[in-house]
């Protein structure tokens, strides 16, 4: 693939989980200071965020990774893309796409403190159980 059309396309999924976890996809100071707070290697400067909202430039593995969990994304969706969206897996072999709204419900679920996501897991794990028996 054309690397400027690669840069642009990772612009675009970036700018998308950024609105579908409820951030501006307009603001390069958010950006880079929602993801120095979450990465633990040198800080970014606004000017980098700024390149990977206009697709100038994708960040290193490292930073993919860490702007996937952030965003609640996978990271080989964030970086190359997919047919129509993030897909995953159900565990049956069938595959199923992230909703806007999954990826939103993944982003608030990260934002509670340890023991309430420990609570929200058990209960979808129960809720899965309950329609598995159906």
């Amino acid at each position: 693939m054309n690397p400027s059309i690669e840069r642009e396309s990772f612009s675009e999924r970036l700018q998308q989980a950024l609105r579908n976890a409820d951030y501006s996809p307009d603001s390069p100071t958010q950006l880079a200071r929602e993801f120095n707070i979450r990465f633990e290697g040198r800080p970014i400067t606004v000017h980098a965020a700024r390149k990977w909202l206009v697709g100038e430039a994708i960040p290193t593995q490292e930073k993919l990774r860490t702007l996937a969990r952030w965003l609640g994304v996978p990271a080989e969706w964030l970086r190359f893309g997919g047919a129509d969206g993030h897909e995953r897996g159900d565990g049956n072999g069938s595959p199923a796409k992230f909703e806007s709204a999954d990826v939103k419900l993944v982003a608030d679920l990260q934002r509670l403190d340890e023991h309430h996501q420990a609570i929200a897991r058990e209960f979808i794990r129960m809720l899965v159980r309950l329609n598995r028996q159906k």
